[in-house]
């Protein structure tokens, strides 16, 4: 078996894991928070599912850097240890963009203010798996 083709393999499918443990996260609160609206005869706000969807995007950033290790030449154990690195990174960027977003989203519907706030925090989220991406993608040459 070569170790590089699984260590792409492997960045793919843990980052998709941590996207859907995310939306899970963002998407129970999201449904919470439209509960509490509707039984106070409150507007539920629609852009909750900003929240409950931003952890997507890290499926797509490990399928960009599997793609990358996929063409590269590198020493196949080298690919391997990236793509367990990197893919937890990108994992553990997920779920806790998942629970920034949770929060933003009970915030919202309770306050009717601060969606920009609230966004911020989960694209700072977003910013260590788009890191994440960009300098392995450039340690892979």
């Amino acid at each position: 078996m070569n170790l590089g083709v699984f260590g792409s393999a492997l960045v793919l499918g843990i980052s998709a894991i941590g996207s859907a443990i995310g939306i899970c996260i963002a998407g129970q609160a999201s449904i919470g928070a439209w509960k509490k609206c509707y039984l106070s005869n409150k507007a539920a706000p629609f852009i909750l599912t900003v929240f409950a969807g931003a952890p997507l995007t890290q499926t797509i950033y490990g399928f960009l850097l599997m793609q990358q290790m996929q063409g590269s030449s590198a020493d196949p154990t080298f690919l391997f240890s990236l793509g367990i690195a990197s893919s937890l990174a990108i994992a553990f960027s997920a779920v806790a963009q998942g629970m920034a977003g949770a929060s933003g989203a009970d915030a919202l519907a309770e306050s009717g203010k601060g969606f920009s706030q609230y966004i911020t925090v989960v694209g700072l989220c977003e910013t260590v798996a788009l890191f994440v991406l960009v300098f392995s993608m450039v340690a892979i040459g």
